[in-house]
């Protein structure tokens, strides 16, 4: 029998082992992969005390080539594990093994990309001489680390959100302590040890779990954290927003119930695999996952039927088998809470056209609900479940004001061959970000990601990220010499 692998902290400067420990077990059949040391109060303090002292001496601070050095050896050190990093990452989350190589190699890019920026990376002076009081004068403008960066990130893409969370942080030239998802820690640690193999120095960068939510709040709230980068739930993360110390700023991602409209023009053999793809993907565990599509009345039910006989098509199953599309939810409770939603759609109307069961080892058949009521939950909350609702409209006005209906707005689509329409509801939809022809799960690396109302605070994507870990520093030099 193979022995379980075991992960201790990672906690700079020290080889001291925790007295405590958590399992984390694969979300499809419940083994055991691997125990993970968990963090008390007093290794969170020693955490924060070493990334504290190391960002105040500022003699220590490292350069921005040794920064893109480190970025570079580490892309090229995690080219060489990405199948096993792949494959490790399908395991403990339960995402396809297919898309997690497709997530591999986005960590991958997304890690290039955080050089990339460094080098690229420019000032706008402020302008000078331009009356009086400004006459023999200029600036200069430096950009410089914000401090101690607290990352708690999510389970749904441990690769590469870690990836954009960390990458930017060693970037921007800041200490960073990262929270990892209870459920899929492991991916995490592997690519901070990465990073340390690549030339960081291990206080620049710790890994906690802590025991239980209270240090981790403490961790989070600390006054010495300048920046706190949080992926999670609305819930949790307005929560901790209200306990921040003062001068601690934040970025939260959260989610949405994203909608999409489809116009009579659309091409709908080519939109029901897009759709397909953006509803059940990863389980439909995903922040801007494909949930509410509104469809015009005179195509709506023949939508609704070819989307359901892609549903049905999809390979349930397995994360770690390559002809896997759908896999398991992160937890049991996950399944059963999806089940009792859908269940309460149907009683409150919903027709029922594919999918509503609950399969073995935590699976759930990709669903697509016709027509629920508004107020069902399924309508008005992120399910996080491979569950699609088709709602049929008459009037194109009275579709957007459906999905903009919510206190959530995330990223949105559209489907119309006609581009007048389709630019008109583009512009209409409460949303950061309208894909035209594309599901709204759609993105790249080094495009702005940004939830709105509840849906989230600041702007996520490789150089946003990279923007906000960092402080501007202007300097006025005076001399007679300037004209």
């Amino acid at each position: 029998m193979t022995e379980t692998a075991h992960f201790p902290l990672m906690l700079a400067g020290s080889d001291k082992r925790s007295a405590t420990y958590t399992k984390v077990t694969s979300p499809f059949d419940d083994h055991v992969i691997a125990t993970v040391e968990t963090a008390s109060e007093e290794d969170i303090e020693q955490a924060l005390t070493t990334a504290h002292a190391l960002f105040t001496d500022r003699d220590a601070w490292l350069s921005v080539p040794e920064r893109i050095a480190i970025l570079e050896k580490s892309v090229t050190l995690i080219q060489e594990q990405a199948d096993a990093l792949a494959r490790g990452a399908a395991e403990e989350g339960g995402k396809p093994l297919v898309d997690s190589q497709v997530e591999m190699t986005r960590c991958i890019e997304s890690i290039r990309l955080c050089a990339d920026a460094l080098r690229h990376e420019v000032a706008k002076p402020v302008p000078m001489s331009v009356n009086a009081a400004s006459q023999h004068r200029a600036t200069m403008i430096s950009k410089e680390p914000i401090g101690v960066v607290v990352a708690v990130s999510a389970f749904n893409h441990p690769l590469n959100l870690i990836a954009h969370q960390v990458g930017p942080a060693i970037a921007a030239g800041c200490p960073v302590i990262v929270k990892p998802a209870e459920n899929t820690p492991l991916s995490c640690l592997r690519l901070v040890e990465i990073f340390h193999q690549a030339g960081l120095p291990e206080a620049w960068c710790q890994v906690m779990l802590p025991q239980n939510h209270d240090i981790a709040e403490a961790l989070v709230t600390d006054p010495r954290v300048a920046f706190f980068s949080f992926i999670g739930s609305a819930k949790v993360g307005w929560y901790l927003r209200s306990k921040l110390a003062p001068g601690t700023r934040c970025a939260l991602e959260h989610g949405g119930v994203a909608p999409v409209i489809v116009s009579e023009k659309a091409d709908i053999p080519r939109a029901i695999p897009a759709l397909a793809k953006g509803g059940f993907y990863h389980a439909g565990q995903v922040c801007v996952s494909v949930q509410r599509i509104y469809v015009h009345q005179s195509i709506a039910k023949a939508v609704a039927e070819q989307l359901s006989i892609a549903a049905k098509e999809m390979v349930v199953g397995d994360p770690l088998s390559g002809k896997t599309e759908v896999g398991p939810l992160i937890r049991a409770g996950e399944v059963k809470r999806v089940a009792t939603w859908v269940q309460e759609a149907i009683d409150e109307g919903a027709e029922l056209l594919c999918g509503g069961t609950t399969l073995e080892n935590h699976c759930y058949a990709p669903t697509v609900l016709f027509n629920p009521s508004p107020d069902s939950k399924v309508s008005q909350a992120e399910v996080f479940g491979p569950v699609v609702c088709i709602y049929p409209y008459d009037d194109v006005e009275q579709a957007i004001q459906s999905a903009n209906s919510l206190d959530v707005a995330f990223q949105a689509s559209v489907y119309s061959q006609d581009i007048d329409e389709a630019m008109m509801m583009s512009h209409r939809l409460a949303a950061s970000a309208v894909m035209i022809n594309e599901h709204t799960a759609f993105r790249v690396d080094w495009m702005p990601f940004a939830g709105l109302r509840h849906s989230g605070l600041g702007t996520g994507g490789i150089p946003y990220t990279l923007e906000d870990m960092q402080v501007e520093k202007m300097i006025v030099i005076t001399s007679k010499g300037i004209q």
